[in-house]
């Protein structure tokens, strides 16, 4: 099966259905750092269980953090941080680029690496900006894993100057342990605009939720005052971008899909899907069961900036390729340094199975035309193989190359879209 790749279901029909995605990768990443640097012990509720925060889990436990599960609870308890360690990150861009700043934090050595693919993902720019803060860093110069962080229990912090262009992750590293450092840190941005912004202002409003003192009010800055984080008990918001697929589903097929616990209020990017998916032309209400969306038979072509939602392109993209006229998905020149160069992927897939997909300088251009079965290949990339699956349920004999990969932050996707395409 791994050498032919999983058959993706086909329907003839409209899909219909209910659906509940588990929590949040970003948030409980997010949430797992600061309980583990926070002045007390945290529970948290429907914590994600994936890849993703599995080896979150263990680079903090590896530090010296306790974690423990409890039911549908997970207590965090800090301690005392130190080496030496070894973080294996395997693809997640919130281990690679969120724990080091912590591990700045430990006495000793951390060592970190990751899958083969982590190995070309860019790190330079928060190893370099770890470097100016006081941290001695070692990456043999390639700016990429392998490499170690050497701490000595405490970092200067202060001001520092940095191109997040490249990811909103750099900046959110350094907002989520700067106020653990001796001076706080001030981080100021020089570049073409950070992109993801949704990410960074759930940065923020996670930090202030825990009392830590946080100015942005000054564009491309963020100055995070020193003091303690404090430890709260905390609810994990369902994944939104992991809801994609399944609304995805509703709007090319003319169906109905619900969302369960759809959240009145997020700093997620998937909190952009409701206006994304009305701009190709389904219907989407938000209700006491969710949100759902309708598709109404018909898919419009439409011109839109992803440069906040990123993530979100792949299943985006797909939904375009059955629209009625041309999609142009701007703002994401930046997906091309993601889990792979999704836009480069996304270009070469579609058009194997017959499509017409060019990349802009910043963004894709795709015109609908017939698509043919076929191996799509999804790199290793969970969102690539979201992007397969909704293919697959219009076009005949699709099989997907990997689907394992979803488990990074979905690990019942196969299932629960099979239970969905009935």
């Amino acid at each position: 099966m791994s050498e032919q790749g999983w058959p993706a279901p086909r329907v003839d029909g409209a899909v219909t259905g209910t659906v509940t995605v588990p929590g949040s990768k970003s948030i409980s990443n997010r949430a797992l750092i600061l309980a583990a640097i926070s002045d007390g012990p945290s529970h948290l509720t429907g914590l994600l269980e994936a890849r993703d925060t599995s080896l979150m889990r263990s680079a903090l436990v590896s530090l010296g953090v306790g974690i423990a599960d409890s039911g549908t609870t997970v207590t965090v308890t800090p301690g005392s941080l130190k080496g030496p360690a070894n973080v294996d990150c395997g693809l997640a861009g919130t281990v690679m680029r969120f724990v080091p700043p912590v591990a700045a934090l430990a006495d000793g050595v951390v060592a970190f690496d990751g899958d083969e693919y982590a190995r070309e993902r860019p790190m330079g720019v928060i190893l370099g900006a770890l470097r100016t803060l006081g941290v001695q860093i070692d990456d043999g110069g390639t700016g990429r894993m392998p490499y170690s962080v050497s701490g000595t229990g405490s970092v200067r912090g202060g001001k520092v100057t940095l191109d997040a262009s490249g990811s909103s992750q750099f900046v959110s590293a350094l907002l989520l342990a700067g106020a653990r450092y001796d001076e706080g840190v001030d981080i100021r941005h020089d570049g073409k605009p950070v992109p993801s912004q949704p990410h960074l202002d759930m940065s923020v409003a996670m930090l202030r939720e825990r009392g830590v003192t946080v100015d942005d009010a000054e564009p491309n800055r963020w100055v995070v005052a020193p003091g303690p984080i404090r430890a709260l008990d905390y609810a994990i918001e369902p994944d939104l971008s992991n809801a994609a697929p399944f609304l995805a589903a509703a709007v090319i097929t003319g169906g109905s899909v619900t969302v369960t616990g759809w959240p009145a209020e997020t700093t997620q990017p998937g909190g952009q899907l409701p206006e994304i998916f009305t701009r190709f032309g389904a219907d989407v209400t938000l209700g006491a069961d969710g949100l759902t969306v309708r598709g109404t038979g018909r898919v419009q072509g439409c011109d839109l900036d992803l440069s906040e939602v990123g993530e979100l392109t792949p299943v985006i993209a797909a939904v375009a390729a059955f629209a009625d006229g041309p999609s142009y998905l701007r703002g994401i020149a930046h997906l091309r340094n993601h889990e792979t160069d999704r836009l480069a992927a996304l270009e070469t897939e579609f058009n194997a199975l017959g499509g017409d997909v060019t990349q802009l300088d910043d963004g894709l251009a795709i015109r609908p035309k017939p698509l043919q079965g076929g191996l799509f290949h999804t790199y290793a990339d969970h969102r690539m193989a979201h992007a397969a699956a909704v293919v697959g349920l219009l076009v005949d004999d699709l099989r997907i190359e990997n689907i394992g990969t979803t488990a990074k932050t979905l690990p019942a996707f196969p299932e629960m879209w099979s239970e969905l395409a009935g």
